[in-house]
């Protein structure tokens, strides 16, 4: 499941947008990641952003598993040689482009993306304003 613009959707272009910065560009390692927190459907929620040079890929901080958190410590997500982000529990690893678990208990599963950009060495989040009537 992604979640960000459906531009099928034409009620998608009448629903104000949060923008949200998460933090400097330069505060993620460049392979590397890093813990954030973000308002999703109206609930804080725990999410990650992985760094590939001035790339940016965010999800949410849940496995498709089991719903449990990815990191074993915090700013954890990746695996050993940084090519995967890898779930600590159940070692299953997905790809970092797209979420898509390539290995583990979830085989075909996949994360769950946050839409983010990089503007001006700043890494900003875009959400849909839930509480606007």
């Amino acid at each position: 499941m992604v979640w960000g613009p459906n531009l099928d959707n034409e009620e998608y272009f009448s629903i104000p947008m949060i923008r949200k910065f998460l933090c400097a560009l330069d505060t993620i390692p460049d392979g590397g990641s890093k813990g954030a927190t973000l308002m999703v459907s109206g609930d804080e929620r725990d999410i990650f952003l992985v760094r590939c040079g001035e790339h940016v890929f965010a999800y949410l901080n849940s496995c498709p598993h089991t719903g449990a958190t990815l990191n074993f410590q915090p700013d954890q997500f990746m695996s050993f040689d940084n090519g995967y982000i890898q779930c600590s529990i159940h070692g299953a690893q997905f790809r970092i482009y797209d979420g898509y678990c390539v290995y583990g208990p979830c085989l075909g599963f996949s994360l769950q993306r946050i839409d983010v950009e990089v503007n001006c060495g700043a890494v900003i989040a875009s959400a849909p304003d839930c509480n606007q009537e």
